[in-house]
């Protein structure tokens, strides 16, 4: 079918395709997700059973409607009413897999919805309760530990005998928004969704048409949806100001689950395990909430902040040409990321890379003197690497190591049932995954990405993919079906090691997948493959909606491509890069964490930050960038003191006010606020203020709290700082200084 698409055009195609299943000759079938959850039925607890019990500093409180956790005068966790909290179902789930993406089916074969209480009390442990799951006069047994949280709230950890799947049922107000999950794609409110709590690849298009029905019928079900994502988590948080996260020190934590928010009252989590503990959390504010749920302490190295890190590809000579063109027009800039180090190759897609993690000296001739001029001037080398290898015999170079070799000899590499190697279709050609499970195998690939990659004057990489693994895989140590979640945090466990042997204190590394718990070894992460236009499917605005639910899950420093990722030539409608979009990606990201651009998946068919015609406006965004540096490192030691995403949305800063519902606009810290031009062509945005005196950075009108109006041409965002706050005076004058308007 791809052959005949091609020949005979991709629109010409489409209508065609479409015309004919509208006549119903014959049905387009593609791979999707098939789930559903176990709806829970009544709570049956006897007066004779309902107590209340002490534990460390928690309550424990039973009745007949409901059990409640409170920590002092805050509720941590409750019940909802006459609700069963527990449920459980036997059956199976099967994974479709192609790329990368994954497509569940979910098998309910036989649910047990009503929950008895019929032993609560205190343990060792705890306080222990206990009782049937029944359905249809067959019961299953089921216990509970309620105990302390070191750092404050509760955990709950839970067993069902002879169950397949367990639902832990967790009560909200009704009205109560609910946000996480990873990094969602979608509004911040993910209120009346089914959500996959599933790493896999994000899709292209994830919604937009023409091209999600493009990429499906083309690219096997490529599309995606609202619901696929690099980061899924099974983590949230609610407007109660409460949360529930898996623990990620778990196993069972990172098995496949599905999350359900479409009950009123309440919000489900499925986990395809007899087992699952819960850390459960709660506070006064979201910001404290955030706070206490933190993990590890995200730190990114000073350097990275003076500039932008700017994507260059092409080639020693190509690089110092494109950097002197940025350097002209007086950009600011901290790094430079090579992504094509290590060798590049043309496929249908576009631009891809040599996955063999070794420098091809016929690209880049003279590494060291490149790498030695730029440390003069103050500028960093970054590159690229992934957790997959390729044989480098088709590259034809006798100069390097063959590591793919080196790996399946040694037994390395992820594998079939059957013991082979097991090859991974990446368009045009296999790769084989290190095997992140066996500590030897890690141990191995830190040491190669030490010497292969860091040993070159790197001060950093693209720590790219991590979703990958299969389900029928083998590996090493423990079941994939429990590890796929987790191999992320596999992943930034090698990486950070890698770092840490080759002595780079301050090595900048960044991911696009995250798991439970990834923030011990990882600090910063970035949006994924955005596609090239302004759409909140999957273009600049949907990269702002997953910076929001990334920060409330453990992500707090995210980032995006300047321009997107992913370009599509189509008949029907092209996806390529626009001028206007290159422009105001570049305003958002200045006010963001790392300011760092991609050349995309299409450089040539792209827009570049170094085109004489886009330079000098990029320029002014860099200095902007740097401008905001006193303030920012601010912000980032919120982050590594207190969990704190950077990018903040509304709900974190001014909860209960009118800027607490809006999606389309963000804080950086508390006292920078933002409100990028979502739209192409659009010269103004609807800016809603919180509290307060608001100074705008660029003009110095001052704005109350309020919805208005504002201005914002090409190159003039509409960005505000808290009058009120010390840096204020400073950062109005300095950003006006950068732009030629003090």
């Amino acid at each position: 079918m791809r052959r005949w698409l091609r020949r005979i055009g991709f629109g010409t195609a489409i209508a065609l395709l479409l015309a004919i299943a509208s006549l119903g000759v014959f049905a387009l079938t593609l791979p999707g997700d098939d789930v559903s959850v176990i709806e829970p039925g009544l709570l049956v607890v006897t007066d004779d059973v309902a107590g209340r019990w002490k534990t460390g500093d928690l309550t424990v409180t039973l009745d007949t409607e409901q059990l409640t956790v409170s920590e002092g005068d805050l509720v941590v966790w409750q019940s909802p009413a006459g609700e069963a909290f527990l449920t459980a179902a036997r059956g199976s789930f099967e994974m479709e897999e192609h790329r990368g993406y994954f497509w569940p089916q979910v098998h309910h074969e036989r649910s047990w919805t009503e929950q008895r209480v019929e032993h609560a009390g205190p343990s060792e442990d705890g306080i222990r309760l206990a009782g049937t799951l029944s359905e249809d006069g067959r019961d299953l047994n089921w216990h509970a530990t309620i105990s302390s949280r070191p750092g404050g709230g509760a955990l709950l950890d839970v067993e069902v005998k002879r169950a397949d799947a367990v639902m832990l049922t967790s009560a909200r107000s009704e009205d109560a928004g609910v946000h996480g999950f990873g990094e969602q794609f979608d509004d911040f409110d993910l209120d009346g969704r089914l959500l996959p709590i599933l790493v896999r690849e994000q899709g292209v298009g994830r919604g937009a048409q023409p091209l999600t029905l493009l990429a499906d019928l083309t690219q096997h079900s490529a599309a995606g949806d609202a619901t696929t994502t690099y980061a899924a988590m099974a983590s949230f948080v609610t407007d109660d100001v409460r949360g529930v996260a898996l623990a990620a020190d778990d196993p069972a934590s990172h098995a496949f689950a599905v999350a359900d928010t479409r009950g009123a009252g309440r919000v489900g989590l499925e986990v395809w395990s007899s087992t699952l503990s819960a850390e459960l959390t709660a506070a006064e504010t979201p910001a404290e909430l955030v706070t206490a749920r933190s993990v590890g302490e995200p730190t990114v190295p000073e350097w990275s902040q003076t500039g932008a890190v700017v994507g260059l590809q092409g080639g020693t000579l190509e690089v110092r040409r494109e950097l002197a063109q940025l350097q002209a027009a007086g950009a600011e800039i901290s790094a430079v990321w090579l992504q094509d180090w290590s060798g590049q190759r043309t496929t249908d897609f576009g631009e891809r890379l040599w996955w063999t993690w070794q420098l091809d000296r016929e690209r880049y001739p003279g590494w060291e003197q490149l790498v030695s001029d730029l440390d003069q001037q103050g500028i960093a080398v970054t590159t690229y690497v992934n957790p997959f290898l390729v044989d480098a015999a088709p590259k034809g170079d006798d100069t390097i190591r063959n590591l793919y070799d080196e790996a399946r000899e040694a037994g390395y590499l992820v594998a079939q049932a059957g013991g082979s190697t097991y090859l991974l279709d990446q368009g045009e050609f296999d790769a084989a995954l290190v095997d992140l499970s066996d500590p030897e195998a890690r141990d191995w690939f830190a040491d190669v990405i030490a010497e292969e990659v860091l040993g070159l004057g790197v001060s950093g990489f693209m720590a790219d993919f991590g979703e990958g693994l299969p389900f029928d895989a083998s590996i090493a140590r423990g079941d994939p079906r429990l590890a796929h979640n987790e191999w992320p945090r596999l992943w930034a466990r090698t990486v950070r090691e890698a770092c840490d042997r080759a002595g780079e204190d301050e090595c900048l590394t960044w991911f696009r997948s995250s798991s439970l718990g990834m923030g011990e070894d990882a600090s910063l992460f970035w949006n994924g493959d955005q596609l090239v236009d302004f759409g909140s499917s999957d273009g600049l605005a949907s990269a702002l909606l997953g910076t929001f639910s990334a920060g409330v899950s453990g992500m707090p420093l995210v980032h995006s491509d300047i321009g997107g990722y992913t370009s599509v030539g189509a008949v029907l409608r092209g996806y390529t890069r626009g001028d206007e979009l290159l422009e105001r990606w570049a305003e958002l990201q200045a006010f963001g964490v790392v300011m760092r651009t991609h050349e995309g998946n299409r450089p040539d068919d792209s827009p570049q930050v170094f085109d004489p015609e886009h330079s000098a406006s990029f320029a002014r965004m860099t200095q902007v960038y740097a401008a905001l540096l006193p303030y920012r490192l601010e912000v980032l030691a919120e982050a590594t003191d207190l969990g704190l995403p950077a990018v903040r949305h509304g709900w974190l800063v001014a909860p209960g006010t009118d800027a607490a519902e809006v999606d389309t606009q963000f804080f950086l810290g508390d006292a920078v606020l933002v409100a990028p031009v979502l739209e192409d062509g659009d010269d103004s945005v609807e800016v809603v203020f919180p509290p307060g005196e608001w100074q705008n950075l660029f003009t110095g009108r001052t704005y109350d709290e309020g919805t208005q109006e504002v201005d914002a041409p090409l190159g003039r965002p509409a960005a505000f700082v808290r009058a009120d706050h010390p840096l204020a005076e400073q950062l109005v004058e300095d950003v006006q200084a950068a732009v030629g308007t003090s």
